[in-house]
Formats: C-alpha cells, structure tokens, sequence
C-alpha cells in the first residue's frame, strides 16, 4: 500500500509536563517527538495536540472510575491550567489545536473528532504517554471509526516497559501500522 500523507495529521497525545514527571528517559522521548512535529509541520501535515484536563473541583470523574477517581482528590487541587501545560519543548505553535479529553482515548470527552473531520483527516498518527493510555485507547477508537492509523513506536512511552513492548510488537500491529519516528519522517520526505 502506497504511503501517502495526504489527509493525515499528527497526533501528540498527554506530553503534559505534570504527566511526564512520573516517565524515565523523557528528554530522548521530547527530543524524538520535537523532530516528528518539526517534519509533520514542513510537510503541512496537522500537529493536533491532546492534553486531559478537567474543570475546577473535577466534576467530570465519577466514583465509578476506579482510574481516575483514585486520583480525583490529587486532581481537584491541581491548577489546571499548570496541569495541562504541554512539554515546553513541544509548545503548539500559534493556530495549532489542543484537544482537551476528559478520559484516557482522545475522543472521550473532546472534541477531536470534530476537528479530524474539519481537517479532512483520514490517517492518524499516533505519539504520546502512555503506551498502555492513550495511544492504546485512542487507537481502539480511532481503529472503530474507520481510520487510517500510524504508531510512532518510539515516540510512545509507559511506566512499565513490557506493556509498552507487547503492544508495539504484538497488538497494534493487528490495527495500525507502526514504525519509528525515523522511519516516519524517511515516509514523509518521500510522499512529498
């Protein structure tokens, strides 16, 4: 199959600073994902940015949540707008789009599917925190709506390296197709 890059956009899924805190290695992980966004962006292709937040005193978690209502006392303090602020390494550039989700796919709770559609996007590609979170949610969905999907593989990271491992190797080969962020880009320079 051709690899084009028409209709695609570049998701950079949770690179909250409050969420990288908890992640080893970070900075090789910034770094990588700084040079996806620099190609997607020299190539026109969408950079759209998805953080998770929520309102003042968390409304949007419910005790049913066993995730996110374990954190919900953490996160009713937190000021959301420090909570939310992306890697400043990977700062959106002025008009670039951040999605805000309320639960782990990017879907949930935002307005993404809005924006894809308004961008004409039929190819997702994936990059964010965590391996076994949103890039695992967001792909399930992404995968049910019908679009095309890429996994930066090494622009995906998880506190625990063989959750990361199993779904890189064995499970989101099944929907998506998954590659480096080099391997990427080498896609990227050829498409265009």
């Amino acid at each position: 199959m051709e690899q084009t890059q028409q209709n695609a956009a570049l998701l950079i899924m949770d690179m909250q600073s409050a969420i990288l805190r908890q992640l080893p290695q970070v900075n090789e992980l910034v770094s990588k994902l700084a040079k996806a966004t620099a190609s997607a962006r020299a190539r026109g292709i969408p950079v759209i940015y998805v953080v998770i937040g929520f309102r003042p005193g968390a409304p949007e978690i419910s005790v049913n949540n066993k995730g996110f209502s374990a954190r919900k006392e953490m996160l009713v303090s937190a000021n959301m707008e420090d909570w939310t602020s992306i890697h400043p390494d990977l700062s959106p550039r002025s008009g670039e789009i951040i999605v805000t989700k309320r639960r782990v796919s990017a879907f949930t709770g935002s307005d993404l599917e809005v924006v894809l559609r308004a961008f004409e996007v039929q190819h997702v590609i994936l990059a964010g925190v965590a391996t076994g979170g949103v890039v695992l949610s967001t792909l399930r969905e992404a995968a049910d709506k019908d679009y095309r999907l890429s996994v930066l593989s090494d622009g995906c990271a998880d506190a625990d390296e063989e959750v990361h491992r199993v779904l890189i190797s064995k499970v989101f080969p099944r929907q998506s197709e998954v590659l480096t962020i080099d391997e990427w880009r080498n896609q990227v320079k050829s498409a265009h």
